[in-house]
């Protein structure tokens, strides 16, 4: 990779470890459903002037409400129950496992000897964190956090359905097709005059917050990775997702004071290096891949 893309990726890592932290701040104003609608709406913003991409609705509406409502807003609930934001963006990062679970289920693909490894590893560190659920937050809040991995999985396997689609212009209508149903839920289960009361009387905090999990954790963040998977190997650039939950946890524990039990953090730890095992097992592979296309130029 070239050291500008390199330093892209990194800083693409750093802003999605920051989100958790913002988000965690906006929950203090905002309940799960409106903050999970305004991310997406600030985030659709570039519709009003590009085109739907040529797929199919019910294939956008299946990724949206996978890779990004589901997601987001059972993080936003998990969050707001008291489950730690640094342990929060380590639970997210499991979905690569569960990615290739499910791949393996709808498409026969076989992990292989190495993955497996990795499941087995970060299924421990998994447990390991179980284990500390009922102290600081509940047993269900636990539950719900869980389906945000699930549904992020979910959502990478139906986002191959959308290949070719200009990522940009696709992942802003992802965002538009995940707010309008949220804003329903919000004023469902919010109410009208709560609802549209927190959006009156937010706080500069609260907007600054908004804003930066909206317009630059979810768009412009999000098209940066998707122009790096384009031009690289997945191989090489999926490793620095690796950074998020470090950045996560390093910035909850200084913003929040967050401290993690000998249990919990080997847990988390445990995840971490099986996720590591499984995306970095196939970087030689690319980059002889990589060096191999450099010496046919």
């Amino acid at each position: 990779m070239k050291p500008a893309d390199i330093l892209i990726a990194i800083l693409v890592a750093i802003i999605w470890g920051l989100a958790f932290v913002a988000s965690r701040i906006a929950l203090d104003e905002f309940s799960p459903e409106l903050m999970t609608a305004m991310r997406f709406a600030i985030a659709a913003l570039p519709c009003l002037f590009i085109p739907k991409p040529k797929v199919a609705w019910s294939l956008l509406v299946a990724i949206s409400f996978t890779l990004f409502l589901g997601q987001f807003l059972s993080q936003a609930y998990g969050i707001a129950q008291g489950v730690p934001v640094g342990l929060t963006s380590v639970v997210v990062q499991s979905q690569a496992l569960f990615t290739i679970g499910f791949a393996a289920i709808a498409f026969g693909e076989r992990p292989t000897p190495v993955q497996t490894l990795s499941i087995v590893i970060a299924a421990a560190g998994l447990l390991m964190i179980c284990g500390t659920v009922g102290y600081d937050f509940s047993v269900g809040a636990f539950a719900v956090l869980m389906i945000a991995p699930i549904c992020f999985a979910v959502g990478n396997l139906l986002l191959r359905g959308a290949r070719g689609a200009p990522m940009f212009d696709l992942f802003a209508w992802l965002c538009l097709t995940a707010a309008v149903p949220l804003f329903a839920l919000a004023l469902i289960v919010d109410g009208p005059a709560p609802t549209f009361q927190s959006l009156i009387h937010m706080s500069l905090t609260g907007l600054i917050c908004l804003l930066a999990i909206g317009a630059i954790s979810t768009s412009i963040a999000y098209w940066l990775w998707g122009r790096l998977l384009r031009d690289y190997p997945a191989a090489q650039v999926v490793p620095f997702a690796l950074l998020v939950p470090f950045v996560g946890s390093a910035a909850s524990s200084i913003v929040f004071g967050e401290r993690f039990g000998p249990l919990r953090l080997t847990g988390m730890l445990t995840v971490i290096v099986g996720i590591a095992v499984m995306v970095l097992a196939n970087r030689p592979k690319a980059f002889s891949q990589t060096a191999a296309e450099d010496d046919v130029r």
